[in-house]
């Protein structure tokens, strides 16, 4: 195979084919995993249920919509007809059903009666938002390290990233993935343009934070991405500290407010839809407010995963979720690894460039912030969330793709690589027909 074989050149020399021609095969195999999956009966019958309720006991459901719109599916499918009616639907990001609810009401008026359009909208736009996922993370690595295979490599693997069917489906993975690569890539520009002049520098790097933002308005992890801007603001913070001169001094103020700048969209990610909820339970009648208004921080988020997901620190670290422990610890343990690696070193993802780059100690603080920030969702997986998420959520990491190509690049590490690769696609094909059957872990 092309990919497991990083000695032939031929794939990465026409990208964009090689990388179209892969997702177009993985995908197949995965609906097709879902699809003949539909041949033995669903372990749980919500989707059907759901479906006759949301469009009528004669709805024309397509057999790859019902197949993929399982677990956390229902509430998307739910908050994009109906809106956000129970709480615990707080619990999943306003994105999706914004967006699907967004395109599927214009084509509502063309679309036969009882049509199930809303998950054949999410499908698509999971689709869609993953392709584009792939050419950010490629372009991202190129513009990083200057190394074509790399960057071909890394975006290969994320097609083949053990969340499986997670980014065909209505979930968030896809397009949080696609949001935090095109942040990623907005921000190495603004890092490594300074030829483009400042204004340009700057701009990249707001675009960047609203990236950012929106990726969080999908997925709450988002937010981990403010660590980038954070580092940034140090780092001019201090060089407006020791600036010899005027001019230094104000290069310096302009990109730390530029920096705080792109933090605050990160943050308004998941300010403005925690806003929305205090608006519409706690903004009224204060002896009909929920529990969660009084609290300093007033977060239905948090609220909401605690009190119907039981979300919380050791929560999870119960004898019956040993299973899903061992079901997480080898994506756990290529997240630590690779994250604590390029930590230390992250001079492996430039260290084959032809030549240097612009700004090149600016783009390791890049690389360690990123890698930071994956570490800090591999540990809060363990202490906090339902573990065995991680498989699904570490799609929008680009970190350890990075560290996984090097190892397939690498004599001395490519055994370990290949292994690696067979564990993603055996787990991302297992786990399509668990869920495609409503069958955990989800």
């Amino acid at each position: 195979m092309v990919l497991i074989t990083p000695w032939n050149t031929s794939a990465a020399s026409r990208p964009l084919c090689s990388l179209t021609f892969l997702f177009l095969l993985w995908k197949g195999f995965l609906l097709a995993v879902a699809l003949i999956a539909a041949l033995a009966p669903a372990y749980d019958t919500s989707t059907t249920l759901f479906l006759e309720r949301m469009y009528g006991r004669d709805a024309r459901v397509p057999l790859l919509a019902a197949q993929l719109t399982r677990w956390d599916a229902l509430y998307a499918m739910h908050a994009s007809i109906k809106g956000r009616i129970y709480e615990q639907e707080w619990a999943f990001g306003l994105g999706l059903p914004a967006l699907v609810s967004g395109i599927a009401r214009p084509l509502a008026g063309v679309t036969p009666s009882g049509y199930a359009l809303e998950p054949i909208v999410a499908i698509l736009f999971a689709h869609i938002t993953h392709f584009l996922a792939v050419l950010c993370l490629h372009r991202l690595t190129v513009l990083l390290s200057g190394n074509p295979r790399l960057a071909y490599l890394s975006a290969a693997l994320h097609i083949l990233s053990p969340a499986g069917l997670f980014l065909s489906a209505p979930y968030n993975e896809s397009p949080f993935a696609c949001l935090s690569f095109l942040g990623n890539l907005l921000f190495a520009m603004g890092l490594t343009s300074t030829l483009l002049g400042p204004l340009r520098t700057h701009g990249a790097m707001i675009a960047a934070g609203l990236s950012f933002g929106l990726a969080t308005v999908f997925r709450s992890n988002g937010l981990t991405s403010g660590l980038l801007f954070a580092v940034e603001a140090v780092k001019n913070l201090h060089r407006t500290v020791v600036a010899g001169s005027g001019s230094q001094r104000v290069g310096g103020m302009g990109a730390l407010t530029v920096a705080v700048l792109g933090g605050l969209c990160v943050a308004a990610g998941s300010i403005v839809p925690q806003t929305l909820a205090w608006m519409r339970y706690c903004a009224g009648d204060r002896d009909v407010s929920r529990p969660w208004c009084d609290k300093m921080v007033p977060s239905i988020y948090t609220f909401v995963q605690e009190k119907y997901w039981n979300v919380g620190f050791l929560r999870y670290w119960t004898l019956n979720q040993v299973p899903m422990f061992l079901l997480a610890a080898p994506m756990l343990a290529i997240l630590l690894t690779s994250g604590i690696d390029l930590l230390q070193n992250p001079q492996q993802v430039s260290r084959v460039a032809d030549k240097p780059r612009n700004n090149d100690e600016g783009c390791k603080w890049f690389v360690r912030a990123l890698a930071a920030s994956q570490v800090v969702v591999a540990v809060l997986a363990i202490m906090t969330y339902h573990v065995q998420i991680i498989t699904r959520i570490s799609s929008g990491y680009p970190v350890w793709y990075w560290w996984v190509a090097g190892c397939l690049m690498e004599k001395k590490r490519q055994r370990l690589g290949t292994v690696i690769v067979m564990f993603m696609m055996l787990y991302g094909g297992v786990q399509g027909g668990l869920f495609a059957t409503f069958l955990p872990p989800a």
